[in-house]
């Protein structure tokens, strides 16, 4: 299997423009890690740096396979990303089997070894999804009506697997992302249109049914309501958001994560980060965001193939929505969810599927460079 052009000179400019930007998302995320988890983590394991020292190894495990993404031609990775995709539906449905499903705080969305949680395969199955949803939708108008229905009852059998576990905010956020890929692709609107209308009531239904997802919307709405019980997470959270002004307390000094704010190195990491670092901290950090999103929308413009062009949209869905829902969260803008924020939310899961996203980003660029890869009829 050929490695084309391997030497990082002879990348596309955006591809190592990318390469860098990742690697400082990534680098940053664990410096406030260590501030947001060294104090809990000392209290509950004796040890400071018990969550960093675990998030290190699964950053080593996800850049091997970075390193592998980034040097293996495109359409290599397209040919596995139906099996990889069906592979992970199949262990969401394991997590939630009595014995090899690890439940925390009412929802199954971890497989264990022994006591410990440690694989979240509906974190894993996103950059597949990306991958699987572009090949589908890329080339929707060549597929047989039995091909398309039966993908798109792949789709749905695993939206409806994530939120049995239950798990609305990832079953949405993938959800999303297969409806911006398909109308990237450019389906018809009716179809477009349908899908979103059941997708809300979908969501609606689900709300309806999960007391506590009805708790969460109301206390977004009001949290005084209840702010020792439903509203408090969401007040913490503002609390330290607001309490960090316009430069911050300092690196290490953030009050909040002293046993406050619940899961604050995890779904709330942002909180933490602003009240340290401040407005101005936060303003860079979208900077930072954003540079990298406009960087994967030149990927995706320069893109030679249809498919690709719809990955590295997917992408960039993928790694900056995720990241401005999970900061919306924080600030108070959407109801409370399960999303972490990638590279800096603590997780092996999300951290292995974030470098494989940035990945897949990175090597669409490659690829969009006419002098770094031989035309497909030669190949």
């Amino acid at each position: 299997m050929p490695l084309l052009n391997p030497s990082v000179e002879s990348w596309a400019s955006e591809a190592r423009l990318l390469r860098w930007l990742t690697f400082l998302w990534l680098v940053l995320g664990l410096v406030v890690l260590f501030s947001a988890s060294y104090v809990i983590a000392d209290e509950d394991f004796g040890n400071g740096l018990y969550y960093v020292q675990r998030q290190l190894v699964w950053v080593v495990v996800g850049l091997v396979g970075f390193g592998i993404l980034v040097n293996l031609p495109i359409r290599y990775i397209l040919g596995i990303a139906d099996w990889m995709m069906l592979l992970c539906i199949g262990l969401i449905f394991l997590t939630l089997l009595p014995g090899l499903g690890t439940t925390v705080n009412g929802a199954s969305r971890w497989l264990s070894l022994g006591p410990l949680p440690i694989l979240q395969p509906s974190e894993l199955i996103k950059p597949f999804l990306v991958l699987q949803s572009a090949r589908i939708f890329g080339r929707w108008e060549r597929l047989t009506v039995r091909s398309r229905l039966s993908w798109i009852g792949i789709f749905v059998v695993l939206l409806v697997s994530i939120l049995l576990q239950p798990n609305l905010s990832t079953a949405a956020l993938c959800g999303m992302l297969l409806w911006l890929i398909a109308l990237a692709a450019g389906l018809p609107y009716w179809q477009l249109g349908t899908t979103a209308i059941a997708g809300l009531g979908t969501a609606m239904l689900s709300i309806s049914l999960r007391e506590y997802q009805r708790e969460r919307v109301m206390s977004f709405l009001n949290p005084w309501a209840d702010p020792t019980q439903n509203g408090y997470q969401l007040i913490q959270s503002l609390l330290a958001v607001g309490s960090g002004g316009f430069w911050g307390s300092g690196f290490g000094l953030s009050q909040q994560k002293l046993f406050y704010l619940p899961i604050h190195y995890t779904d709330f990491i942002f909180a933490v980060f602003a009240e340290e670092f401040g407005f101005a901290g936060s303003v860079l950090l979208l900077a930072l965001l954003g540079a990298y999103a406009v960087l994967g929308v030149r990927v995706a413009t320069k893109a030679r193939q249809p498919i690709h062009k719809l990955v590295a949209i997917g992408i960039v869905v993928l790694l900056i929505g995720q990241s401005l829902l999970n900061i919306a969260v924080a600030t108070g803008a959407l109801p409370t969810t399960g999303l972490p924020f990638p590279f800096f939310s603590y997780g092996g899961s999300s951290m292995i599927a974030s470098l494989l996203s940035a990945a897949l980003l990175i090597r669409i660029a490659r690829e969009s460079n006419e002098a770094d890869v031989v035309p497909l009829r030669k190949r």
